[in-house]
């Protein structure tokens, strides 16, 4: 679970709240019509802009700004060194008795290629195909809250001219002007903080969590070419070791002693 999603989403909350009661009356904020000019006209624009199926597929997407467990490189590494050491002391058709350990369903799949003999070349033309054709469904997903994040303050405006239109056709009451504005305002502080308080953030750490995992593929891809190819372990381990950050190569170091 995304621990720090939670919290922010918790913490803005907190704060939003906070200083609405700090200003008086909540239900002033409150406001039916003004919620679904800003929602409605926002999803009602991402699904003109994207087919319906990419458009409910992205509800799912969402789910992995919350519900995301990160890639351990350092456990992935011991893994495919594991395996260099395997094909390199009893040959790579050794491997096939390791597939039912893996867990992994890109990691068994470049491990079953090896095993099946597929050639190095066309293993790895194979798992760079699916890298982008999973990037290109992050991509999508990625799009409809980039979308619904732009979308929401353009109609959080358009419902703001609508109030302010229907407020300057009953100028002939004075008391009701500054009520039919702050109504009218309303629509742009839902747009506001629709885009910038849920859409935009999710669709950035969506991209957050895409990148993660297509490294841990692409070092896949490394190991598993590199192990294909006959390397030794200690070779495997340095082409491996650049996809980590210092601190965790030294661990991976201190693992192998």
């Amino acid at each position: 679970m995304e621990i720090a999603t939670i919290i922010g989403f918790i913490a803005g909350s907190a704060v939003l709240a906070w200083a609405i009661l700090l200003g008086g009356d909540v239900a002033s904020f409150i406001d039916i019509p003004s919620t679904l000019i800003v929602v409605g006209g926002a999803t009602a624009a991402t699904l003109i802009n994207f087919p319906l199926g990419k458009f409910l597929n992205a509800i799912s997407v969402a789910q992995k700004a919350v519900f995301f467990k990160a890639p351990d490189l350092l456990q992935t590494i011991r893994q495919i060194l594991d395996f260099a050491t395997i094909a390199r002391k009893e040959g790579v058709l050794a491997l096939e008795a390791r597939l039912e350990e893996v867990r992994d369903p890109f990691v068994k799949r470049a491990l079953q290629m090896v095993v099946d003999g597929t050639p190095p070349e066309l293993t790895k033309m194979i798992l760079d195909n699916d890298i982008e054709l999973v990037q290109e469904r992050h991509g999508d997903g990625r799009g409809v809250f980039l979308a619904l994040g732009s979308y929401a303050p353009a109609f959080g405006m358009i419902g703001t001219l609508v109030g302010l239109v229907q407020m300057l056709k009953n100028m002939t009451d004075p008391s009701s002007i500054g009520t039919g504005m702050a109504v009218a305002l309303l629509t742009t502080l839902y747009g506001s903080v629709l885009s910038n308080f849920v859409c935009l953030p999710i669709a950035a750490k969506l991209k957050i969590h895409s990148d993660e995992e297509m490294l841990v593929k692409r070092l896949v891809i490394e190991g598993i070419f590199s192990v294909q190819s006959g390397d030794s372990p200690r070779v495997v381990e340095e082409k491996l070791k650049v996809f980590m950050p210092p601190k965790a190569r030294k661990a991976l170091e201190r693992k192998q002693e």
